[in-house]
């Protein structure tokens, strides 16, 4: 069985970061969950152009909000990326048994207390300088996501290039 590995945005806001993890779930494979409200149509021409060759290829599903994501999705591992948690992303050992779930908050703001208040364990943070306030949010679904597949030995993904001349 091939482990499921999900990126979940809550209520993104700027398209141009939308468009970028597109295109990091259309490579790695990853299912994108989507949160509304959004910040800009889905249509919007800034999200499209980031992502414009793999917007085809995704596996992507919009939700009302966060209580019908977890509604539709109650059986897997949740990790909420947060400033404001304690374990380092690399720190956790993702499973490969239960889809994961690497959520996401807007822009502007993170994720809400309340939600991290009820899940301390999972809650996880990327190191950063402690006089800045946070990493741009389409870079650090990569981070994250890479850390997952790294430790999942890159499942269906190319692992070796070769040169054209």
């Amino acid at each position: 069985m091939t482990p499921q590995l999900n990126i979940v945005l809550v209520e993104p806001q700027i398209p141009q970061n939308t468009g970028n993890i597109s295109r990091t779930c259309a490579v790695t494979g990853a299912r994108l969950h989507l949160v509304e409200p959004l910040g800009f149509v889905v249509t919007d021409k800034q999200l499209k152009r980031a992502g414009l060759d793999y917007w085809d290829k995704l596996d992507i599903t919009y939700y009302q909000d966060i209580g019908d994501f977890f509604l539709k999705n109650p059986n897997g591992m949740y990790y909420y990326f947060t400033t404001k948690g304690k374990h380092i992303h690399s720190d956790v050992a993702y499973s490969q048994e239960k889809p994961v779930y690497l959520v996401f908050g807007r822009e502007d703001r993170g994720l809400d207390e309340t939600l991290l208040y009820h899940n301390p364990d999972t809650c996880v943070r990327i190191p950063m300088r402690k006089t800045l306030r946070s990493l741009n949010l389409s870079n650090s679904v990569a981070i994250a996501a890479y850390e997952v597949l790294r430790q999942w030995e890159y499942p269906n993904l190319s692992t070796e290039g070769n040169l054209t001349k």
